[in-house]
């Protein structure tokens, strides 16, 4: 079926969500009080800490979260006209709370808090989880990289390695975690994420020869644009490159082969040319470890593709959205939770800080149960107001999450920076 061109995000959801709601309705319970959490039972393997990402992204998606005629067209033959009926007003008018963008998370952060009657609440569920799965493990690998990186700059270049949805999330969520631009339009366009670019291979071997399409680069974008010199002789294309631009040149790009000793030859003739200020920037499948590995190279930014868009092989987070809490019978919120083996919930609502020293570095992530943690004065408060009574109040600029990671990942113990497995950085304590 061709698509209905409506703006809803109310399809972005799994089937059994409407039938669990259309039960729910006929029995009467689907209007009781209830807390929802989303979280991680455990980090991905091997990984000392995570980046939350997507909080924005699904701020607006709940927004657009209303069956309009289109939608509901599309339900007709999915759940009965009573349900329809209920769904034609859906509104969301819980709270919800959360971390804040750009934060790190570890095992059983409760990273989202939402509180409503199960109906308005359960229907979130499969989107919340994919924005979240798929932005948090785009931004805990960038941070990963840009840990890696150091001073030197990371551009994300991924877009076609992935769903052109996904390539837009990604070079978002890549931002947040510290990559300086993208190479996608659209992550430029929606979100105002820096975009740059210059030239592919194909455009050295649609011209003559290297100097003609070294020429028409530096007509068109000045001398201070990045050549591609890789396309057959690197020696020889970097000479024509500083011949061609003169000492000004911006930078060269290296994208095959050994690129720390590359790096190292090219340095060399770069500063004997006298372009000694022409910068390096190395891609190529590069990850957080290849990254690493260039430490004590010449390089001077990194181009950053599918491993970044891929989540450095783990593309998901194993974020979960369970039931923590409902109201009984006698109208009290009681605390209820999953208990089947390997996958149990903690049962009751949330509370969370990020427990200091008197120097500033976290020790521990601690969680109240059906309570507020004690702060000791040196502790940090994790969740924040997202939206309160339907009302969206926790937007923000993208570059104020991006900075608030920076802050969270310094503020983390020295081993965040081993990029070698290992257990998360700070434990999680449940009170």
């Amino acid at each position: 079926m061709a698509d209905s061109g409506s703006r809803s995000t109310a399809l972005l959801t799994d089937h059994y969500e409407l039938t669990m709601l259309q039960a729910a309705l006929r029995s009467g319970a689907a209007h009781r009080r209830s807390v929802f959490e989303l979280f991680p039972r455990r980090l991905p393997e091997g990984r000392r800490y995570g980046v939350v990402a997507g909080v924005g992204r699904a701020l607006d998606a709940l927004e657009a979260f209303r069956f309009d005629e289109p939608t509901l067209a599309a339900l007709r033959d999915v759940v009965d006209a009573s349900t329809l009926e209920w769904l034609a007003s859906y509104r969301f008018s819980g709270d919800v709370w959360g971390y804040a963008e750009g934060e790190a998370y570890f095992p059983y952060s409760p990273l989202l808090i939402v509180e409503s009657s199960f109906a308005e609440a359960v229907l979130l569920e499969t989107l919340l989880l994919s924005i979240y799965n798929h932005d948090s493990a785009i931004a805990s690998a960038a941070s990963r990289m840009t840990l890696a990186a150091g001073d030197r700059p990371c551009i994300e270049m991924g877009s076609r390695r992935t769903h052109e949805e996904a390539a837009v999330a990604a070079a978002r969520a890549a931002y947040v975690a510290g990559f300086a631009a993208t190479s996608n339009l659209a992550a430029r366009h929606r979100y105002g994420v820096p975009s740059t670019g210059t030239s592919a291979h194909s455009f050295t071997l649609l011209h003559d020869t290297e100097a003609d399409a070294f020429r028409a680069q530096v007509t068109a974008l000045g001398e201070g644009t990045t050549l591609l010199v890789d396309t057959y002789d690197v020696t020889e294309a970097v000479r024509l490159a500083v011949e061609v631009t003169g000492p000004g040149l911006g930078a060269v790009r290296l994208d095959s082969g050994d690129l720390a000793v590359q790096a190292a030859e090219v340095r060399t003739q770069l500063d004997s040319l006298g372009a000694t200020g022409t910068r390096i920037i190395v891609t190529s499948d590069l990850d957080e470890h290849a990254i690493a590995a260039l430490a004590a190279a010449p390089v001077d930014g990194y181009g950053v593709g599918t491993e970044l868009v891929t989540g450095s092989g783990h593309p998901t987070c194993g974020f979960v959205y369970k039931l923590v809490a409902r109201e009984s019978d006698a109208g009290e919120l009681e605390s209820v939770a999953k208990r089947s083996v390997d996958k149990p919930s903690v049962g009751g609502r949330k509370y969370a800080l990020r427990r200091r020293s008197a120097t500033g570095v976290a020790e521990a992530e601690v969680v109240g149960v059906g309570h507020r943690p004690v702060d000791d004065g040196d502790d940090r408060p994790l969740l924040v107001p997202l939206v309160r009574a339907g009302e969206v109040v926790g937007r923000e600029p993208l570059p104020a999450a991006r900075e608030r990671h920076l802050s969270a990942r310094a503020e983390l113990p020295v081993a965040v920076q081993q990029m070698s497995r290992g257990e998360p950085v700070i434990p999680t304590i449940q009170e």
